[in-house]
Formats: C-alpha cells, sequence, structure tokens
C-alpha cells in the first residue's frame, strides 16, 4: 500500500516553487537592454569604436562577462584583430605569423601617446618558418599603462597599428560593421556611457543614461571621421 505524502509537505514544494518563480520574475525586471549607435562626424556608422557602459549598480554583472584572454596576431604586416576588448588583468598572447621578424611596442593611445614618459610594454617575435607554428609571447594587462587604451606598433615596420581596451566595467564592447554596439540584462537605473575610438584623440563627454525595462536606445557621436583601414 502506497504511503500518503503529507500535506504540509505539498504546500511547502509549492510555496517554495512559487518564490523561485518569483524571485527570478524579479530579477528579470530588473534588467534592461541597450543598443547604442556610434557615428562619424558626417553622421555615417563607425566600427570597432568600443562602448564602455558603467551602471550605477556596481554589484551586477553580466552573463557573459568580459575576455580574461585573447590572442593578437601579426600577419601581413597588421595586427589582427585591429581593435581587442578585454577585462582589466587579462592575458594577450601576441603571435607572429609573418616570415620576418615584428617587435610589439605599446604606449597609451589618444593624446597620451604623444607623451614618451607612459612607456608599456616591449617584445620581439622572431619570424615563423615554415611548417612550424608562429612565435608568441604572452603579456598580462594589470598595470596603470596598460589600463584603457593602448596603441601597439611595431619598431621595425612603421606602419602597423593596433589597439587594446583594457575594460574596468564588465559592460563593454566594440561596434558592429553598422556602428551597433547591443547590452543586455544591465542593471535597471542610472549608468554612464562613453565611447572610444583610436581615431578620436581627444575624448569626447560622456553620456548619462536611464536603463529600464523599455528598451533604450542611445547615439554617440565622433568628432572626426576615421581614417579607412587598410585591408
Amino acid at each position: 500500500m502506497r504511503k500518503a505524502i503529507p500535506r504540509l509537505v505539498i504546500r511547502l514544494t509549492t510555496i517554495g516553487t512559487l518564490l523561485g518563480t518569483l524571485l527570478a520574475m524579479g530579477t528579470a525586471a530588473q534588467a534592461g537592454n541597450l543598443v547604442v549607435s556610434v557615428l562619424d562626424k558626417d553622421g555615417k556608422p563607425v566600427q570597432d569604436a568600443v562602448v564602455v557602459v558603467v551602471p550605477a549598480n556596481k554589484s551586477a554583472l553580466p552573463r557573459t562577462p568580459l575576455a580574461a584572454q585573447a590572442t593578437i596576431s601579426q600577419e601581413k604586416m597588421q595586427f589582427i584583430p585591429a581593435v581587442t576588448v578585454v577585462a582589466v588583468g587579462a592575458k594577450v598572447n601576441f603571435m607572429n605569423n609573418d616570415p620576418w621578424d615584428h617587435h610589439v611596442r605599446s604606449s597609451p593611445a589618444g593624446m597620451g601617446q604623444f607623451n614618451t614618459t607612459n612607456a608599456g610594454f616591449e617584445l620581439r617575435l622572431e619570424g615563423k618558418s615554415d611548417g612550424k607554428p608562429g612565435k608568441s609571447s604572452e603579456v598580462t594587462l594589470d598595470r596603470a599603462g596598460v589600463v584603457g587604451a593602448t596603441l601597439l606598433g611595431c619598431f621595425i615596420h612603421g606602419s602597423m597599428r593596433g589597439y587594446i581596451y583594457a575594460s574596468e566595467s564588465p559592460w563593454a564592447a566594440k561596434t558592429s560593421s553598422e556602428g551597433i554596439a547591443t547590452f543586455e540584462d544591465l542593471p535597471e537605473g542610472a549608468a554612464q556611457l562613453k565611447v572610444w575610438h583610436p581615431d578620436q584623440l581627444v575624448d569626447i563627454a560622456p553620456q548619462q543614461v536611464t536603463v529600464g525595462a523599455v528598451l533604450a536606445k542611445n547615439v554617440m557621436q565622433l568628432t572626426v571621421v576615421p581614417r579607412r583601414r587598410r585591408s
């Protein structure tokens, strides 16, 4: 004969399930989405601009954390990708896939790049041999000189340029080819919106935004027209 389950247990289970559902609904209600469009001086979309959102609620974290590791290749006399966004403290692996030697030198981007006292890191990578993997070296972005926007160059090949943005906010992203960056599950409430682009030497003023249940859309406009990138 099957033993009856006490009603009290059933009621407690039901209440627990209901509380869990309400808690999940409450958490979802406190999250909002934000779409940011970045335009150049002429009103055209800007690709590879870095958009950073700094919510007033510092305890909230995105579902997908900002990258803590990244690889930047030196290939066909270019840094690939041209712009890399990671978290502060991330490990970045540099790999030389060209058959000739390269340097990697870093300095602050923007106006800071003209101050020679702000030294970053330097390393040299031998050229890749046929049939063998490229030479690589790793750097940890945990020092003041490599937090925020960093310019990458090569002493041997002066035309090479690349950029790393090490964000202290976990809410950071590059814009798409349409100039769009999308953020999901942001905490509701006040937030600061910043945009960075390598050709925008003088930072533009951040915007104050309010994130709510309704999808928020904001436009940030540079004061320059970015140079055409070498393909």
